[in-house]
């Protein structure tokens, strides 16, 4: 085959016969989604890939791979896609919840969550993300996002066979498979990169490998570095001295999407991935997976242009599958990946920043402003609302939006790592510092959501701060996200510095094992899990029965009170109207502020009549979700 051509269905044609010699004929099905998305993936190719000879070989390579993925892939899941395709929007509902856990810290095995099973759907959960599962390198495998191998699971877990099974029990209870896709680099023990490294023929441009410091320097006059504590710059050396890419860890070795053959081979994981039943991939770094000198190598175009092809080839061969944008840049950027064609899910990192922020200054102005001006996303889209990750909290907020409040960010940033560190006076937060670079004053926070909500130190507001937190995670719109143990107040650990391989790491604070004790106290309404957990519950029962919860659209409201957060999730005939007060003292909404409402409203939470005519009155760290009704 020659290069593409401009004529997309002279290339459709040849990749056609190409498939009828090579693999048969096509099912009709397949047929079918090749004729509606293949246009889309040869434009895109032909932007990325247009001006190389073998561009319409590795295009049919891909059309191939994508044939064969959807010959093997099971009757049950072929099921799925259609039920998908009947109810585009599902993950749109105001039912949905996700969880996330890391597999051996909160069942052990794969087989140890299959028993959780039960948990889960008593929870609520309809999306499980399990945290980086597969094969990594033993020791410091910056928690699994060291990928060896995307087809085989970290022996230490399970099977891959475990996997698959694990994700038909979940489906059968309603719940979506999630897992991390870590497709910017892989570890420096995968077959690719031995072979790259080896020189091994089709492998040699798998990753950005230079023989001395030419090209590094180059690059790195404007390239940002990420994890300064491992290594300087986003290169290290080899052994025999050459120099190759690695934005973060040392052994986490950067790919080259410059070669189609790294697209090719990266869509053939993803669709194997589609075929174990799992239904969305998180896409992780998917700011950094394109490079180009003289720029930061974050968020250029062709990034966006990878993830369309992506999306095309897996709509061909597995609709149902969705992404899941993982990008900690700034928010003009991180709603660039959010769209049908490209992320359909998208982490929301200032959204979680900014209730931080509002919790520890008592004010909500930045997370309003947020939520008026950075909310709103391409229709059939949603945000993934969460109050921690497994990852640190950067303050990825906009300088610009800051300064518009009277905020200078840079202070602002070094204030809120101070107080969430506990180096602030009368702070309440127990935080561990991560990745502080003495040379710009850049660092982030880790803890848990009870450590930073002041429930490790002690304060009787700790509790509060955590169903507040949740609260707002809780009724924005979206995805709701709880990290697994948050739910009954889990706390710190602290042992992480025990451990060589996870000493120098100090997320390892916020992933603590599974706390037994904690969930056996989850009854007990006079424990901090307790508390915790019940009103957790309540919060999200009533978020299922809330039909104004579904979607994202959410309108912006002025409480009049310097401490309160206010915005409506409209309905068909009703509003939502969601309450909230950061701050330490009771906040009361007077009835003219309400007076745009009839007289009556419901408090959905504990299902109690409401007279406006009277105001609301917000207890400290208090919130109310009021069913109204626009005069």
């Amino acid at each position: 085959m020659s290069g593409l051509s401009t004529d997309w269905a002279h290339d459709a044609a040849a990749i056609r016969r190409h498939l009828r010699e090579n693999a048969g004929e096509p099912d009709a099905t397949f047929e079918r989604r090749f004729d509606e998305h293949f246009p889309t993936l040869h434009g895109l190719f032909a932007q990325l890939y247009g001006e190389r000879d073998d561009g319409l070989e590795q295009l049919a390579s891909v059309v191939a791979e994508a044939a064969a993925s959807w010959t093997a892939r099971p009757l049950e899941l072929k099921a799925r896609d259609e039920q998908r395709e009947q109810d585009p929007q599902w993950y749109l509902s105001n039912r949905m919840l996700g969880g996330v856990c890391y597999v051996d810290r909160f069942g052990g095995s794969i087989r140890g969550i299959r028993d959780s099973i039960p948990y889960f759907e008593a929870l609520g959960l309809t999306y499980l993300h399990l945290m980086p599962l597969f094969e990594s390198p033993d020791g410091n495998s910056d928690g699994g996002y060291a990928v060896s191998s995307y087809r085989r699971v970290n022996p230490a877990l399970g099977t891959m066979d475990e996997l698959r099974d694990l994700a038909a029990d979940l489906r059968l209870a309603g719940i979506s498979l999630v897992v991390d896709f870590i497709f910017n680099h892989t570890s420096n023990e995968h077959e690719w990169a031995r072979k790259a490294v080896a020189g091994a023929p089709g492998y040699e441009d798998f990753y950005l490998i230079f023989p001395d410091r030419t090209m590094p320097d180059a690059y790195e006059q404007t390239v940002r570095e990420i994890f300064p504590d491992d290594h300087p710059g986003s290169f290290v050396q080899l052994p025999d001295g050459r120099w190759i890419w690695a934005t973060f860890y040392s052994f986490q070795w950067d790919l080259n999407y410059a070669n189609p053959s790294v697209f090719r081979a990266m869509a053939g994981e993803m669709l194997f991935l589609a075929n174990q039943g799992v239904e969305v991939l998180r896409m992780d770094a998917v700011a950094f997976i394109w490079k180009r000198l003289g720029t930061p190598s974050e968020s250029l175009p062709e990034a966006h242009l990878l993830m369309r092809a992506f999306n095309a080839v897996l709509r061909m061969a597995a609709p149902s599958l969705l992404f899941k944008s993982e990008a900690i840049v700034h928010p003009d950027e991180v709603i660039e990946y959010i769209s049908l064609e490209e992320c359909q899910l998208s982490y929301n990192p200032l959204q979680m920043a900014l209730t931080w922020e509002a919790l520890a200054t008592r004010d909500p102005r930045m997370l309003q402003q947020a939520l008026e001006r950075r909310h709103a996303l391409p229709p059939g889209t949603a945000w993934v609302n969460y109050v921690r990750s497994h990852d640190d909290i950067g303050w990825t907020f906009a300088d610009e939006d800051a300064a518009e409040l009277g905020i200078d960010g840079h202070p602002h940033r070094r204030f809120l790592n101070d107080f969430y560190v506990g180096r602030f006076p009368g702070t309440f937060a127990r935080g561990v510092p991560f990745q502080e670079n003495p040379k710009t004053g850049d660092a982030r926070v880790t803890g848990t959501t009870a450590s930073l909500a002041g429930v490790e130190a002690g304060d009787p507001a700790g509790v509060d701060r955590v169903l507040l937190a949740h609260a707002i995670a809780l009724s924005t719109g979206g995805i709701p996200l709880l990290y697994l143990g948050d739910e009954v107040a889990q706390l710190n650990d602290y042992s992480y510095r025990d451990d060589p391989d996870t000493a120098q790491d100090s997320r390892w604070v916020h992933r603590p094992a599974r706390p037994a004790a904690r969930y056996d106290e989850r009854a007990d309404a006079g424990t901090d899990a307790g508390r915790v957990f019940t009103g957790l519950s309540s919060l999200i029962l009533a978020r299922q029965a809330a039909p104004e919860f579904a979607g994202n659209d959410l309108v912006g409201f002025d409480p009049r009170h310097p401490c309160v957060l206010a915005f409506q999730r409209p309905g068909e005939t009703t509003t939502v109207l969601v309450l909230a007060n950061v701050g330490d003292d009771l906040a009361l909404v007077d009835p003219l502020t309400l007076s745009g409402f009839a007289d009556e409203a419901t408090d959905i939470v504990i299902d109690a009549e409401i007279d406006l005519t009277r105001g609301i009155a917000l207890p400290a760290h208090g919130f109310a979700w009021l069913r109204v009704t626009p005069r």
